[in-house]
């Protein structure tokens, strides 16, 4: 017994603030994951942006140079 407390008491005790300590890990993992997922959903969705963009303005152009 270490501070009137059984072993396995302690041992328990130890285990819980181990998984504890994994779940915040896990959760800042999944945290920065899901971040760079966003950030290349976010360029894909900018390119097709900029893509669209420019093809407006290439179809004025050629309207432009008909007219």
């Amino acid at each position: 017994m270490i501070f009137g407390l059984p072993w396995w008491v302690l041992v328990m005790i130890i285990c819980i603030v181990i998984s504890g300590y994994m779940a915040v890990r896990a959760i800042q993992a999944e945290r920065s994951l899901e971040q760079a997922f966003i950030e290349r959903e976010g360029n894909v969705y900018m390119d097709r942006i900029e893509a669209a963009r420019h093809d407006k303005e290439e179809g004025r152009q050629r309207q432009q140079n008909v007219n």
